[in-house]
């Protein structure tokens, strides 16, 4: 029963294909900063609505963001397809975000149409501005915390068919000092540098780089240097701070140190300090059962260069939405091995044929490792299992 409908499943991807790939090159086309995606997620919202589903759209705060909700008989596990469709400021399409809408759709199509007896749910999220405001970790602050899910999964674009084990945690700080302006050379003495605040704390997240594990980052740039002259002491001076490391747990460990450099070179410069917290975005909670699932399903499909998992990534808001349900994400080629994202080779393969394959292949995947979910209690309990001791083990 299983293997007929993974048949019908991947012979509807293949029927909706060119319209799948087109919807890809149209997002590509217009291309649109998060979180205002409106073009893209009317597109989507439009292509599910016109196939059953039923579309909320602007959940957890977020205009461009929507759940689209589908049925098969009542109870069963709730299965979830999540999406991204923004690109990145004064580039474009330089991430293959545009594929993920139309493959996540395609693979929602599939499972409709290859539904068995089995009663399920399924929901497609549609979470915007992951590059520049991560929508997943807004939305989750706004009370759309995706825990009705029993599995999250995703596609992404790469230069290999993989998955991931673990990212970094991420936090943000926006940083701004305050201090006093004057003249640096009539009246020197009445100044008070926000300036010499701010390379004071970065010389002291220098020092602190020595008294870490391998594991961490600490990046910081100066975003707003007071626009005063070389001749004026500025009385105000801004910085982005971002510290990683392997779990959240370390980066709030980290934030606390850092804090008090922050204020230490306040209180060295006689300046005042505001250490804004941004979002804090969250290390993966690795489920290799799930993991194992989809790479079988893109070995069957023969789809471009396995690879094992990528061991450790950067940052993503996705990893938020992996520590309240299970979740993978499935990376498929199409772009040649060592490409990095965020490239011009990203783009420049953003309308080609593997980029066609890919959206094709990511549906196909996700749509047969859905149903054998839906087929497999057991499993899905197992993968459950998997993510609750996983998660226990990593709170401890």
């Amino acid at each position: 029963m299983l293997e007929q409908q993974i048949a019908q499943a991947n012979a509807c991807v293949d029927e909706q294909a060119p319209e799948l790939t087109k919807m890809a090159d149209t997002i590509f086309d217009h291309p649109e900063i998060g979180p205002h995606e409106v073009f893209a997620s009317k597109l989507l919202t439009d292509y599910l609505e016109a196939h059953g589903f039923t579309v909320t759209r602007g959940v957890g705060g977020l205009e461009t963001a929507f759940r689209a909700v589908w049925k098969n008989g009542e109870g069963g596990p709730n299965m979830g397809l999540l999406c991204e469709y923004d690109a990145l400021p004064g580039m474009g399409h330089g991430c293959g975000h545009q594929m993920q809408g139309p493959g996540i759709l395609g693979a929602a199509v599939a499972i409709q149409k290859a539904a068995g007896t089995r009663p399920f749910t399924l929901t497609v999220y549609g979470t915007p501005g992951e590059e520049n405001i991560s929508g997943k970790y807004i939305m989750i602050q706004n009370g759309c915390t995706f825990e009705e899910l029993d599995v999250a999964l995703m596609m992404h674009g790469g230069p290999a068919t993989q998955t991931d084990i673990k990212c970094l945690a991420n936090a943000e700080y926006d940083l701004i000092y305050h201090g006093k302006a004057a003249h640096a050379a009539l009246k020197p003495e009445a100044g008070r540098s926000s300036l010499d605040a701010m390379c004071l704390a970065f010389h002291g997240m220098e020092c602190l780089r020595e008294h870490v594990t391998d594991d961490v980052r600490l990046h910081y740039n100066i975003t707003d240097g007071g626009g005063t002259a070389a001749n004026v002491v500025p009385s105000l001076t801004k910085a982005q701070v971002m510290v990683r490391a392997n779990t959240v747990k370390a980066v709030k460990e980290l934030m606390v140190r850092l804090e008090k450099i922050f204020q230490g070179a306040a209180m060295m410069t006689e300046t005042t300090v505001e250490a804004k917290v941004g979002k804090i975005l969250d290390n993966k909670i690795p489920n290799l059962q799930l993991n194992d699932v989809l790479m079988k399903y893109a070995r069957e499909l023969q789809a471009p260069n396995c690879q094992p998992p990528r061991q450790r990534t950067g940052s993503t808001d996705f990893a938020n939405v992996m520590h309240r349900v299970p979740g993978s994400c499935i990376r498929v080629a199409f772009v040649p091995d060592g490409t990095s994202s965020h490239s011009p080779e990203f783009i420049a393969a953003g309308k080609s044929q593997e980029a066609h394959r890919a959206v094709v292949f990511g549906a196909k995947i996700l749509a047969d490792t859905v149903l054998e979910l839906i087929d497999d209690p057991a499993e899905l309990a197992s993968i459950q299992k998997e993510f609750r001791d996983r998660l226990a083990a990593e709170e401890k």
